[in-house]
């Protein structure tokens, strides 16, 4: 095939796409069609380390033929009944869930955003029938820089101007205090009003930020204290993307409220969790919130699988010794216009310096010219996140793809 006829092949797509669909992302111009653990095809057959995965909804990898297998079973026997009637897998799921973390209850859901929105709700309603806050008093407390879904609820507190404008009006209820920042949330917790208190251990979208030592530990024990609930959204920290199954493991704190959700289904379709003690759990009633797809037969069983694999493969373990050695290796590029590296276990991030604003996205283009699927956050920051199960010689691959694309910025 010609190099043209490769191009119109690509563009063809793309092209389709562009007429056919909503203009509300700008994407990397390269057409997938294959996944298959840390590697994808695109639709010229050009192999690529994915090192975005799926903004962490792939930590198992691609395609995993245990998740797969379990999606094809479940497929062929039930999918869906809604939660107007029990199901089998539902209730393995419950069991299996809440004692693989440790809590009383879970609330399943679909997509990251319907979790966070259900904690919030959650949230609220504890507030009310346990705290005893003033009817429709209630407040949550949330961090700059914040990034946990695009509801209108949820971008009510959102700080980032591209996400709110023209979008109003905006639901109240929320004080935005700086993240990593102990000192404005002591001073928030004051009011008796605060039923909650949201944050990501790492904020991912931000640019991965991750906050000082002790931070959320601390965080937690003013909640404790203040009889205020502490909401952890680890949809994209959790599920040893980071190096331990959840990020509040590295400080040992257990959140009043867990949500996951992306690498729950290991990439295979939206599913997504609430986890809480029966103080907090059992506060919602029948009718008072629900969803058609929440906890589907087939989602359940898919889950069960995506997380057993975590354990059985210590991905936990490979995360926290692999996202070291990347770091170190990212460190030693001789670049300069690599300003800083960051992260934690496989979730990092290298912050670019150019005069060019649009350095960050001509690198990605680049690294993707060699074979490096990447994608900027916030202007100058590129996040760097590959499947879990990568390997130590694949890691150093794309820490020399990565030094050979930064020679475009010279």
């Amino acid at each position: 095939m010609s190099a043209k006829s490769v191009a119109s092949f690509t563009d063809y797509f793309i092209d389709l796409e562009k007429k056919y669909g909503a203009h509300n992302y700008h994407s990397l111009p390269v057409v997938l069609k294959k996944g298959k653990g840390i590697y994808v095809w695109d639709v010229e057959e050009k192999k690529y380390y994915d090192f975005l995965s799926a903004y962490s909804a792939v930590n198992q990898g691609h395609c995993h033929p245990k998740i797969i297998e379990s999606l094809i079973e479940q497929a062929q026997e039930l999918t869906l009944t809604s939660r107007a009637f029990h199901s089998e897998a539902l209730s393995k799921f419950t069991q299996f869930i809440t004692t693989f973390f440790g809590y009383d209850k879970v609330l399943p859901m679909n997509t990251g955003a319907e979790a966070v929105e259900t904690a919030l709700k959650l949230c609220r309603h504890w507030g009310y029938a346990v705290k005893k806050i003033e009817k429709d008093k209630a407040k949550i407390i949330v961090c700059s820089g914040n990034f946990h879904g695009r509801t209108l609820g949820i971008i009510s507190f959102s700080t980032d101007p591209t996400a709110k404008n023209k979008f109003g009006p905006f639901l109240s209820g929320f004080e935005i205090i700086p993240y990593n920042n102990l000192s404005a949330l002591a001073e928030a917790l004051k009011d008796k009003n605060v039923a909650g208190f949201l944050v990501e251990p790492i904020q991912g979208e931000a640019g991965v930020i991750v906050p000082d030592e002790g931070y959320i530990s601390k965080a937690k024990q003013y909640c404790a204290d203040a009889n205020v609930l502490f909401i952890a959204d680890e949809i994209q920290t959790g599920l040893c993307r980071t190096g331990r199954m959840l990020c509040c493991d590295y400080e040992k704190v257990r959140p009043d409220i867990l949500i996951l959700g992306k690498a729950l289904s290991g990439g295979t379709l939206p599913v997504s969790a609430v986890l809480a003690d029966d103080e907090i759990m059992l506060t919602i009633k029948p009718g008072e919130h629900g969803s058609t797809y929440g906890g589907n037969p087939l989602a359940c069983k898919v889950a069960i699988t995506s997380l057993q694999i975590l354990k059985e493969e210590n991905l936990a373990e490979n995360t926290a010794t692999l996202g070291n050695f990347f770091r170190d290796g990212l460190k030693k590029i001789n670049s300069p216009h690599i300003v800083e590296v960051r992260g934690k276990g496989l979730l990092n991030a290298i912050v670019i310096k150019h005069s060019d604003e649009d350095a960050a996205w001509k690198l990605c283009i680049e690294l993707k010219q060699n074979g490096l699927l990447a994608k900027p956050t916030h202007g100058n920051r590129i996040r760097l996140a590959p499947p879990l199960v990568i390997t130590k010689e694949e890691i150093k691959n794309c820490i020399n793809i990565i030094e050979k694309s930064l020679k475009v910025l010279d």
